[in-house]
């Protein structure tokens, strides 16, 4: 009997230090109420009832609860800062990012995740106000999940991929999705068609991140998708005319702002890296005045040098068009190969 009491004692001891542990009369720290609600109860040997203390998330909702006056105007960015953890520290997922996900959501970064096209098409349901998007080094991600996010957001402004492998792949296979199509196949000339009668899906995109873009593909996006400018750099006249947005520059991690008051060890986890700022971005300031002389003349060149293609092959066909219409010998070259033809079919 005499045991059973000092065991009991024992006990109250240990909860009573616990309880002293918690700091409950610090005055900058949430009351914790120490009723017995908060604690779950367990039945032990001899029928005694063992009190357990309250798990971390009644913790953390109690610390919640206390100011939640206080945070209730920024839940849509503490899901986005508590996304941005996940991901660093390596648990963002098709679950995790549906749950936190929020109709007012202007940024997406799922870079490094295991986040498949499921989700990405989930979110982008949700999320129909994204303006930037980073699915880099996202290997469950595919064409068919960046086609569904282009088709719900049509405020996306910028696209962020590549970084390994699978990622490649799938951007390079995306590069049919950006290209716009022909709806009206029935005029004469490229020249005589309507801006109105070309249909893509993509109308928003402008900025198109892929560090790793190959040759092919950064010609074919050139040529076919002028409007999509591919990696752009640091510039203080902007690009074309337009001013670059933060998220446009490969150097920059979209989710930084809403965890930089946050202690890095909060995600200091093994093999996550912090991408260093970038030098190029640093030194804007430092550029001579010839220098930015130079940079605008260059900018501006690779601006006008697709126009000036355009206008060399519009003017080149309208030459030989009116070659074709005023002579004689012309009309004679175009004519004679089709009644070959006919004659061919006949006989």
């Amino acid at each position: 009997m005499e045991k059973e009491k000092a065991k009991l004692n024992s006990d109250k001891e240990t909860i009573t230090n616990w309880v002293r542990k918690l700091d409950l009369n610090n005055p900058y720290s949430p009351s914790i109420s120490t009723s017995s609600s908060n604690y779950s109860t367990k039945t032990g040997s001899g029928g005694r009832r063992k009190l357990n203390p309250p798990s971390l998330v009644s913790l953390c909702l109690q610390v919640v609860g206390t100011n939640l006056e206080d945070i209730i105007h920024d839940l849509a960015d503490i899901a986005i800062a508590m996304a941005a953890i996940a991901r660093r520290r390596k648990l963002l997922n098709d679950d995790v990012v549906i749950s936190l996900a929020d109709t007012s959501w202007e940024m997406l970064d799922i870079s490094g995740s295991d986040v498949s096209d499921s989700g990405l098409i989930q979110v982008a349901q949700i999320c129909k106000s994204l303006r930037a998007v980073d699915i880099s080094r996202c290997t469950g991600i595919t064409a068919s999940g960046v086609s569904e996010l282009l088709q719900h957001c049509h405020l996306l402004e910028t696209l962020r991929c590549g970084g390994c492998p699978r990622s490649n792949e799938t951007a390079r296979r995306s590069l049919g999705i950006l290209k716009p199509k022909l709806i009206d196949v029935e005029g004469e000339s490229w020249e005589e068609l309507d801006t109105t009668e070309f249909g893509h899906i993509a109308d928003s995109l402008r900025w198109f991140v892929w560090p790793q873009i190959d040759k092919d593909s950064l010609e074919l996006l050139s040529t076919e998708c002028p409007r999509i400018i591919v990696n752009p750099k640091p510039s203080l006249f902007g690009f074309r005319g337009l001013d670059v947005p933060r998220e446009a520059f490969p150097d920059i991690t979209l989710d930084d702002p809403y965890i930089k008051e946050l202690d890095p060890k909060t995600w200091a986890v093994y093999g996550f890296a912090p991408k260093a700022p970038s030098q190029s971005l640093s030194g804007l300031t430092e550029l001579s005045k010839a220098e930015k002389f130079r940079l605008a003349f260059v900018e501006r060149d690779a601006r006008l040098a697709p126009k000036r293609a355009k206008n060399s092959r519009q003017q080149q066909r309208r030459a030989e068009k009116e070659w074709m219409m005023t002579s004689p010998a012309a009309k004679a070259l175009v004519i004679s190969p089709k009644m070959t033809k006919s004659r061919q079919k006949r006989s």
